[in-house]
């Protein structure tokens, strides 16, 4: 159910709070990688991936808490349009978001889904999707899986649509199910995640982080939300959960600025 404009703002003037609270460093993504774009952590593995956006290579790399770059693999079968978020399944499966779109001019996105990490290549199978007719070109940078359906957050200043498409190979068509429009505590969403108890929904801005708990099925904006702040400002692109009380983060390089993995205490 779409849920109005004037309604999700009054549940969010009434439930949102704010507090600030640092980041941990906790070590630097490795050198080669200029423009990390996202952070994943699959179920019973101690590797940290990430990937590079737009105009980079086709590959995923691992890494870990050393900073330490331990597997670099090429998707055979993919091309590397504009890959933006990681999320993972419970199976141990990774899956690449190819869904930006900052010219909005693409019609068709994609989502890649890696499931073999022993060899230098390896092949993915591949979800399309595309908006509902009539419905403008949008830009994502975050998404994540929920009941084996991903839910794709756009970017923009204003607000953010949510959609939602199955976990099934192949083409479909999104559902929009909802909007959320910002006011000042909220920026645009560059990555998400839900941590592994399915319990708490984390949507990531360059320096704060906004909490979702307490929602029911997928009317995320009906629960609580709060608004948690970094004391620090630097482009922000991925975040995962480390476990049910903190999330990794990281952030692209800038000169001298920026190309760590963070650690954030909820």
């Amino acid at each position: 159910m779409l849920l109005p404009y004037h309604k999700a703002f009054i549940i969010f003037m009434l439930l949102i709070s704010c507090k600030t609270t640092p980041l941990i460093t906790i070590t630097k993504i490795p050198a080669s990688l200029e423009e990390a774009s996202a952070i994943e952590k699959i179920k019973n593995s101690n590797i940290l991936w990430t990937i590079e956006d737009a105009g980079n290579n086709n590959h995923i790399y691992g890494f870990n808490l050393k900073g330490e770059l331990i597997k670099d693999i090429k998707i055979t079968n993919s091309k590397n349009t504009d890959w933006e978020d990681l999320t993972s399944d419970d199976l141990g499966n990774l899956y690449i978001g190819d869904f930006g779109n900052n010219s909005k001019k693409r019609d068709n996105y994609s989502i890649y889904k890696v499931s073999r990490f022993d060899d230098d290549e390896t092949s993915a199978k591949k979800i399309d999707f595309k908006l509902p007719k009539k419905m403008k070109a949008q830009d994502f940078e975050a998404f994540f899986l929920l009941n084996n359906d991903f839910y794709i957050f756009s970017k923009s200043n204003k607000e953010t649509l949510v959609f939602k498409t199955p976990n099934n190979i192949g083409k479909h068509t999104a559902q929009l199910i909802s909007k959320f429009k910002f006011d000042k505590n909220i920026k645009k969403i560059t990555s998400a995640a839900i941590s592994h108890d399915k319990k708490t929904i984390v949507l990531l801005n360059h320096d704060r982080l906004l909490k979702i708990t307490n929602f029911n099925e997928d009317h995320f904006f009906e629960g609580d939300l709060e608004v948690l702040k970094f004391k620090h400002h630097s482009q922000k692109e991925g975040v995962c959960f480390k476990d049910h009380a903190s999330v990794f983060i990281t952030d692209e390089r800038d000169k001298k600025e920026g190309g760590h993995l963070y650690e954030f205490h909820l």
